[in-house]
């Protein structure tokens, strides 16, 4: 008898606000989603073997002796950050499927990558595995991303966004009200962080922490006196996007707990013309969604998700009140079975 059948699935993400807050140690309020990617397959051999049903070419993945940023196709590089993170002793041959959109900001990536880790064995705490992951990601993309797009895929609770201290690491269930309708509409703009200015973004957050300190420990007050330590008016906008970003995290989380979906709403909204204005990373197609659905009745909110450059928005609204887009909720974390 061979070795026994393994699925493992992880899902997808959706970051309802705190966006570029995660790096800084700062605050995010992300849900796993019911979207998901699923691996399935069996371990043995000396490679780990992958097909996928959205990609035409498998990812073949020595267990030893590669650089995951070197491998081709693309998507095999986030398989082979895993390997070489995880540094298997056995290989693995499987497929992959996904009901996730690639590359529209839902961290179909971490997805992948958590599932992938779970296949291949991995055993360990929530925190551990998406640790793993982030560095996996990190080593496949060469982007200096944080942590909540991982922590979010293994972390997930159903009816439940995830209020995540990102310096602590500290996880707060916050109850998503039933009453109100979670809607992500796509740009059409495929986001790609590594050709992005993410990078820069988070270099320009170090340089003012390298003045300022930690930008955790500033409030909204403290932003008159930042202005006077920073003459980079540009820097200065950075800081005051992740300081304002942390404030409205908080007070997100404190409507969600009571069902006030407007105050929730416009909380939303300002942290995209946040995203739009202090650290330019919107669009004008996710300005355009954002502005249309704003204008919409029964709309309460809505701003771009994730890291912007492209990607979706996500929208706050009574129920039925739009249909375009897909309307996901929030899921468990990741999971092995073996049949």
């Amino acid at each position: 008898m061979g070795p026994a059948e393994v699925v493992a699935v992880a899902p997808g993400r959706v970051n309802l606000i705190g966006d570029h807050t995660d790096t800084t140690g700062g605050l995010v309020l992300p849900m796993a989603i019911d979207m998901a990617t699923t691996v399935t397959g069996a371990p043995g051999g000396d490679r780990v073997v992958l097909t996928s049903d959205v990609e035409t070419e498998p990812a073949v993945i020595p267990l030893t002796g590669f650089d995951p940023a070197e491998l081709r196709p693309a998507w095999a590089r986030y398989v082979g950050g895993v390997v070489a993170e995880l540094v298997p002793s056995i290989g693995f041959e499987g497929h992959v499927t996904t009901t996730l959109p690639v590359g529209a900001g839902l961290s179909s990536s971490a997805a992948l990558e958590v599932a992938v880790t779970l296949a291949l064995g991995f055993s360990g705490s929530e925190l551990d595995l998406a640790r793993l992951c982030q560095r996996a990601e990190q080593r496949a993309s060469g982007v200096p991303c944080g942590i909540m797009d991982q922590l979010t895929s293994v972390a997930g609770r159903t009816g439940h966004g995830l209020l995540i201290d990102c310096r602590s690491l500290v996880i707060e269930e916050v109850p998503i009200p039933k009453a109100c309708e979670i809607r992500v509409i796509h740009s059409g703009q495929q986001r790609s962080l590594a050709t992005s200015a993410y990078g820069e973004r988070r270099a320009a957050l170090e340089a003012a922490e390298a003045v300022l300190g930690p930008l955790r420990d500033l409030r909204v007050i403290d932003l008159t006196t930042a202005g006077q330590g920073l003459s980079d008016e540009v820097l200065l906008r950075r800081v005051r996007h992740v300081v304002t970003e942390n404030d409205r995290v908080r007070r997100f989380a404190d409507a969600l707990r009571v069902g006030d979906l407007v105050t929730a709403g416009r909380l939303m909204s300002d942290s995209h013309r946040s995203l739009r204005d202090d650290f330019g990373v919107s669009t004008p197609a996710l300005d355009e969604i954002v502005r249309r659905l704003e204008s919409t009745d029964g709309v309460h909110g809505a701003r771009l998700t994730g890291a912007g450059f492209g990607g979706c928005v996500v929208a706050l609204t009574e129920p039925h009140v739009i249909s375009e887009g897909w309307s996901v909720r929030a899921a468990d974390g990741a999971h092995r079975l073996t049949a």
